[in-house]
C-alpha cells in the first residue's frame, strides 16, 4: 500500500508540475518569436472596428482614443451605446470630434436579440458596419498601433475567428495586482498554451470575424446561445470545422484600483461561464494551482520519500516560473505581484467550489443564466 501511495503522490506531483512548466514555456515561446513581416498596405482589407460602450471607467479616454491611433490604411470605427443618455456618450463624441482623420460614428439603442446586453448593444454596429471584416473590441482594451494588423496577420486559411485574452497592466493596489495575476500568468498563460497546441478558445475582449463565417453560424444572435459570447463563438467556429486562433501576444487592459469583492465577483462570473460552456475542462481546473502538487510533496515528505527542503523548492520553482514569464511578457512582476499570485492561488479552490453552488449571475444589472436553468422544467 505504501508503494502505491508513493507512486500516486509522485504521479500527481509530476503531472501537475509538468503541465505548469509546459504551459509557461509555450506561452513564453510566443513572446520570443520574431514579429510578423510587414504587410503590404494595398493587400489589407477594409475593417470595421466595433466598440460597445456603457458607462465610463477610469481609463476610457485612453483606451477609446487608441481606436483612432491605428497604423492601418482603411478602417472605420463604430461606437455602440445603449442609449443617448449613457455616461460614455459625451466622451465618445469628444473623441470623434478630436479625430476627424478616421471615419467614426456613434450609434444608439439596443436590439433584444439575446439575454446578453453586450450583444444587444453591439447589434446596431454589426448591422451598420461596411466591412466584411469586423473587429469587436471591448471599450477597456488599450489597442496598440498594430492591433488591426496583428489580427489580420494571425488569420489563416482554416481560421474562423481571431481572438485574444487581455493582459492586465497598471494595477493600482494589491487587489488590482490580484486581478492581473488571474488574467496574465494564469488565464492568459493557459489560453496561449492551448492555442499553441491547436486548441484556441475565444475571449470576448477581442472577436475578429469575417462576416461570412459569423453569418454561416447564425449571425450575432447565435453568440447568445451560451452565458457569454466567448463560449458561443468558440462553438460556432468549431462547428464549421474551423479554428479559433489567438494573436501571438496579449493586448493590454489597464486595471487600476480594485476591491476584493469586485475581483471575487468577476472571477466567479467567468468561472461560471467556463463551467457552462466547457464542463469537462472546468472540472480539471481544480488541478491548475499549486494545491495538489504541494499536497503531494507534503505526503512524500511525510513518508520520508522526499526531503523537507522540497516544501521550499516546489513553491520557488512554481512561482519563479510565473515571474519569469511575466517579466518576459512585460506583465506586472514586482514583489507585490508575487504576493498577488499567492493570493490568487489561495482563492482558486474556493472559487472552484463556489462555481458549483449556482449557474446564473448578474452582469451590469442583468440576470443571466443558461437557457435550461433560466426556464422552469416541464
Amino acid at each position: 500500500m505504501s508503494d502505491l501511495l508513493v507512486f500516486t503522490l509522485v504521479a500527481i506531483l509530476g503531472v501537475t508540475l509538468a503541465a505548469h512548466l509546459l504551459s509557461a514555456a509555450l506561452a513564453a515561446w510566443r513572446y520570443r518569436r520574431p514579429a510578423a513581416p510587414v504587410q503590404d498596405d494595398g493587400a489589407l482589407p477594409f475593417v470595421s472596428l466595433v466598440r460597445p460602450v456603457c458607462g465610463v471607467d477610469a481609463f476610457d479616454r485612453e483606451t477609446l482614443d487608441s481606436s483612432f491611433r491605428q497604423d492601418y490604411p482603411r478602417y472605420e470605427i463604430l461606437f455602440c451605446a445603449p442609449c443617448e443618455y449613457d455616461a460614455a456618450v459625451p466622451l465618445v463624441r469628444a473623441l470623434i470630434a478630436e479625430n476627424p482623420q478616421v471615419k467614426a460614428r456613434l450609434l444608439f439603442g439596443e436590439t433584444p436579440i439575446s439575454g446578453n446586453p453586450k450583444l444587444n448593444n453591439l447589434h446596431k454596429g454589426y448591422a451598420e458596419a461596411r466591412g466584411d471584416w469586423l473587429a469587436m473590441t471591448d471599450s477597456n482594451l488599450l489597442l496598440p498601433r498594430d492591433y488591426l494588423r496583428s489580427l489580420i496577420a494571425t488569420w489563416r486559411e482554416d481560421t474562423g475567428l481571431v481572438s485574444s485574452p487581455p493582459a492586465g497592466i497598471r494595477p493600482g493596489n494589491f487587489w488590482g495586482a490580484v486581478e492581473c495575476a488571474f488574467l496574465n500568468s494564469s488565464q492568459g498563460r493557459w489560453q496561449l498554451a492551448a492555442d499553441s497546441l491547436g486548441q484556441g478558445f475565444a475571449q470576448g475582449k477581442t472577436l475578429f470575424w469575417r462576416r461570412d463565417v459569423l453569418e454561416a453560424g447564425g449571425g450575432l444572435p447565435a453568440l447568445g446561445r451560451n452565458l457569454a459570447e466567448d463560449v458561443a463563438s468558440t462553438k460556432l467556429v468549431r462547428a464549421q470545422g474551423k479554428r479559433v486562433r489567438l494573436t501571438p501576444r496579449l493586448f493590454a487592459q489597464p486595471i487600476g484600483h480594485r476591491h476584493a469583492r469586485a475581483v471575487w465577483d468577476r472571477q466567479l462570473r467567468w468561472s461560471k461561464v467556463r463551467r457552462d460552456g466547457f464542463p469537462l475542462i472546468f472540472c480539471a481546473e481544480f488541478a491548475q494551482g499549486p494545491l495538489l502538487p504541494l499536497g503531494a510533496t507534503l505526503g512524500l515528505v511525510a513518508t520520508a520519500t522526499a526531503p523537507l527542503a522540497s516544501l521550499l523548492v516546489l513553491p520557488a520553482l512554481w512561482y519563479g516560473t510565473e515571474m519569469a514569464l511575466a517579466r518576459l511578457a512585460g506583465w506586472p512582476a514586482r514583489p507585490r505581484d508575487l504576493a498577488a499570485m499567492v493570493m490568487r492561488d489561495a482563492l482558486l479552490p474556493a472559487l472552484w467550489i463556489a462555481t458549483w453552488t449556482g449557474r446564473g449571475f448578474t452582469w451590469r444589472g442583468t440576470d443571466m443564466a443558461p437557457a435550461e436553468a433560466a426556464s422552469p422544467a416541464e
